[in-house]
Parts: structure tokens; C-alpha cells; sequence
């Protein structure tokens, strides 16, 4: 079944999202957690699995509403259901094995924050360095490092 993005009802209703978080399970599978929020200013969560079709190059996805009241209800039950997996079923197995791509990501995440933390730390050394250029050659070489 094909998914189709329109979004019919009232043009005033804000659906987008107030919180996003993707999690990437292999190479056709995606999972999307989001907030979203109704007219009357609650929240509510949606669970969306959007799984890559070959044949046509769409997506195939299902869609999950978790509302406020049932929050406790559903988090416990799928922490019992992961753990009973995890414990009863599979205790033996390596679950953290496959946690590597958000590892990687986390590495380039943590490169990125150190380079500009390095990137900082130059720019106020060389802001408390007392210089002998004019205004003229620094708004020159300002313009050399603009993107």
C-alpha cells in the first residue's frame, strides 16, 4: 500500500512536529518518534516505520498514535517486552553489537563539537592578541573565510 502525504482536513491544524527522532534499522527500515501537538495545545506521540520499496522506489509506512494517557502504559510494556527478549529468549546474544552506525555517528557528532570548540579557543586567542593591522586588511581577510 502506497502512502500519501496530503494532508486533508483543516489548513489551519499544525502537524508538524514539536520533537523528531530517527532511527535507522538497516538498510530499508527507518523508524520516526515525533511529538506533535492537537488544536487544543496537548501532545501526543507518533510512531512511523517507513520501509523502502525496490520495486517502485516508495515507501511503504505505518503509523502509530501513543496519547497522553497511555504513555506509562506503553513505555513499560515495551521495556518488559525488550528485557523478556533480551533475558528469557536471547540471553546469550550480543545486542550492543549493532549499535555501530550510531556509534560512528556519535564519533563524527563529538569531531565536529571538538573542531569548533579548537575553532573557538583560536578565535578568542587571536581576539585577545593585540594586532597591528588596520580595520581595512581585517575586513579583507574576513571576507577570504566567508563560505
Amino acid at each position: 500500500m502506497a502512502y500519501d502525504n496530503k494532508n486533508y482536513g483543516d489548513a489551519n491544524r499544525n502537524n508538524e512536529s514539536i520533537f523528531s527522532k530517527r532511527v535507522k534499522a538497516g538498510k530499508r527500515r527507518t523508524y520516526f518518534f515525533d511529538v506533535k501537538s492537537t488544536k487544543g495545545n496537548d501532545y501526543f506521540i507518533t510512531i512511523t516505520e517507513s520501509k523502502k520499496r525496490f520495486e517502485d522506489d516508495g515507501y511503504d509506512r505505518h503509523k502509530m498514535f501513543i496519547y497522553k494517557e497511555d504513555f506509562n502504559k506503553f513505555a513499560e510494556a515495551l521495556v518488559e517486552t525488550v528485557n523478556y527478549v533480551k533475558t528469557e529468549l536471547m540471553p546469550d546474544f550480543d545486542f550492543d553489537a549493532f549499535n555501530h552506525a550510531d556509534d560512528q555517528e556519535q564519533y563524527e557528532q563529538s569531531k565536529s563539537v571538538e573542531s569548533i570548540e579548537a575553532l573557538s579557543a583560536t578565535v578568542s586567542v587571536a581576539a585577545a592578541t593585540p594586532s597591528a593591522t588596520t580595520t581595512e586588511d581585517n575586513a579583507a581577510d574576513v571576507d577570504v573565510w566567508k563560505i
